[in-house]
């Protein structure tokens, strides 16, 4: 079972808790993370080529992102977080990779 469908099966399990909470790992990530992880997960060298930020878009970019886990925590949710590189490769090799990525 994934993050997501063992969130939702702990609030189903806890109807008085709600709200809106963030999920994932609570580790910033880079997006250049994610694309190593990619390139890993599909086997291949990675080949990524790099552009400068445009100045106007310098201070306003987000070059990490983080899901903050703090309320969902403190609202007693325990679940394990899916390494970044671990939910890449499950979903390349397990849906993406399939001639038919439904079966």
């Amino acid at each position: 079972m994934g993050d997501a469908a063992r969130a939702v099966a702990w609030f189903v399990a806890h109807p008085k808790v709600s709200g809106l909470f963030n999920l994932g790992s609570g580790e910033a990530r880079s997006f250049n993370d994610l694309a190593e992880a990619l390139f890993k997960a599909a086997g291949r060298e990675p080949r990524i080529d790099y552009i400068d930020m445009p100045p106007t878009l310098r201070d306003a970019y987000q070059y990490v992102t983080q899901a903050k886990m703090e309320r969902l925590r403190a609202a007693g949710y325990d679940g394990a977080a899916t390494r970044l590189e671990d939910g890449v490769a499950d979903y390349v090799q397990g849906y993406l990779a399939k001639s038919d990525p439904y079966r």
